[in-house]
C-alpha cells in the first residue's frame, strides 16, 4: 500500500549518508536497479535537467507480514517528483550488518539516455505507530546519475530495534516506511562557484582525510580568536610550509579565507610528517586535535596570544564521591580539552552527556576506600561541569 501526501516541515538533522557495500553476487549489483514493470507515467529526463519551481512529495509505504520477508533487498513501488520516477529500496534484514538498511533509488535508471542526472534533497523515515516521537528520519542529498542511481543509509537503525514489537516500529507485523523528496535543479560541479553563493570554500580531500577537514574547518570557523592567535604565531623567513605546522596552518587559513576555489592541504599533512600512505588511512580525529592543540600551544608561548588554546578550549568538571553509610565526602576537580560521549542508544547529544553524567554506584571490586571508615560498599560518584 502507498500514499502520497504533501510534506510537512518537521525533518531533523542526523547522521551522515553511508555508501551501500556491493559484494553481492545474485547476478547484478546489490544497487543496480532494473527498468520498472509499469510505464504509466513517463519522466522527462536529460542531461543536467533543470527544475525551475522545487516540487517536493511525501511518499508513505506500508510494509505488511514484514517479519516472514526473506528476500534480500524489496523495493517499493514507484512513485513521481518532478516528474522523475523514484522507489524506496530496503534490505529488511540488513546490508551485510545488523542495521535497516535503506535508500532512494532512481526507478527507471536502467532506461534513461545517456548523461542523465538529477538533484533530490531527500528523507527516509521508519514510522513509529506507538509514539510519534520516536519516529527514526534521516536526511540527505545527493546528484544522482547512472554511477550512482541511489542513495541513502546503510546504518539506519537497529534491527533489534525494528523487529522488537514493544518498541512500536512492527505493529501488526506492518512497517510504515516515508520518504520525502524535493527535486532541484542539477548541480554543476565544474561551474559552481563555492565563494560567490556561500562565501566560503571548502578542502579537498587527499584520499581519507574526511575527518582531519572536518576538524579544520571547525577551527577556522571557530571566532576570531583562533584565527587571530593561529595568524600570530611567530615564523621566519626560513620556514617551509612543509616543514613547519605554524606556517602551514596560517596558509591554509589565510587561502580558506581568500582563494576563489578548494584549498588543498597537502602542506599541511607534509609538516604532520606524513606520507601519501598515511593520507590513505583513517587517523582518530580526537587524538589529532589534541597533538595539533599542543603542537600550537607551545608554539604561542611568549607571544601575544599565549593561552588562547586554553581559553577557548579548556573546560573543567568535578567529580564527586559521597559515602551512605558514613559520614564522608570527597571531591575533585579536574580540567579537559575535549570528551569522549557515548552515542550508541542515545538520541542527541543531550542524551549523551546525560549518560555521560549518571551517577555510578562503587560496589563489589569498585569499592570506595574512605579514609579513616575502610572499604565503603554503599558509595555514589554524582557528576557536574
Amino acid at each position: 500500500m502507498t500514499i502520497m501526501t504533501t510534506p510537512t516541515n518537521d525533518q531533523q538533522e542526523d547522521e551522515e549518508m553511508l555508501v551501500p557495500h556491493s559484494d553481492l553476487t545474485d547476478g547484478q549489483q546489490p544497487m543496480d536497479v532494473v527498468a520498472p514493470q509499469s510505464a504509466d507515467t513517463t519522466a522527462t529526463t536529460g542531461e543536467n535537467q533543470q527544475v525551475e519551481d522545487p516540487p517536493s512529495s511525501r511518499f508513505t509505504w506500508l510494509i505488511e507480514n514484514f517479519s516472514r520477508m526473506t528476500v534480500k533487498k524489496h523495493y517499493s513501488d514507484s512513485f513521481v517528483v518532478g516528474g522523475f520516477k523514484w522507489r524506496v529500496l530496503i534490505f529488511p534484514k540488513g546490508n551485510n550488518m545488523d542495521q535497516l538498511s535503506m535508500y532512494l533509488d532512481v526507478a527507471d535508471s536502467a532506461s534513461l539516455p545517456y548523461g542523465w542526472s538529477r538533484y533530490a534533497l531527500f528523507s527516509l523515515a521508519v514510522v513509529n505507530q506507538i509514539h510519534s516521537k520516536y519516529t527514526i528520519r534521516k536526511d540527505t542529498h545527493h546528484q544522482f546519475n547512472a554511477r550512482e542511481s541511489d542513495w541513502g543509509f546503510t546504518s539506519f537503525m537497529p534491527l533489534c530495534d525494528l523487529y522488537d514489537p514493544t518498541r512500536g516500529y512492527l505493529v501488526n507485523d506492518t512497517c510504515i516506511v516515508e520518504a520525502e523528496v524535493t527535486v532541484r535543479r542539477v548541480v554543476d560541479y565544474w561551474t559552481y562557484d563555492s565563494r560567490k553563493e556561500t562565501g566560503f570554500v571548502g578542502l579537498k580531500n587527499q584520499g581519507a582525510t574526511c575527518y582531519m577537514n572536518s576538524l579544520l574547518q571547525t577551527l577556522y570557523h571557530i571566532p576570531f580568536s583562533e584565527r587571530f592567535a593561529v595568524y600570530h604565531m611567530p615564523t621566519t623567513e626560513n620556514d617551509m610550509p612543509s616543514g613547519s605546522i605554524p606556517l602551514a596552518l596560517q596558509s591554509l587559513f589565510y587561502k580558506l579565507q581568500y582563494n576563489e576555489s578548494s584549498v588543498a592541504t597537502k602542506e599541511l599533512t607534509k609538516s604532520f610528517g606524513w606520507d601519501a600512505y598515511d593520507s590513505f588511512m583513517q587517523h582518530d580525529v580526537q587524538e589529532l586535535n589534541r597533538v595539533l592543540s599542543e603542537k600550537l600551544e607551545d608554539k604561542m608561548k611568549g607571544t601575544v596570544v599565549e593561552g588562547t588554546i586554553q581559553q577557548l578550549f579548556e573546560g573543567h568538571h568535578m567529580n564527586y564521591i559521597e559515602c551512605i553509610n558514613v559520614d564522608y565526602k570527597s571531591n575533585r576537580k579536574e580540567s579537559f580539552y575535549d570528551l569522549q560521549l557515548d552515542v550508541k542508544g542515545c538520541r542527541d547529544v543531550y542524551a549523551s552527556f546525560e549518560k555521560y553524567v549518571e551517577v555510578e554506584r562503587l560496589e563489589g571490586d569498585n569499592k570506595y576506600h574512605a579514609e579513616q571508615h575502610g572499604m565503603q560498599v554503599h558509595c555514589f560518584t554524582p557528576f557536574s561541569f
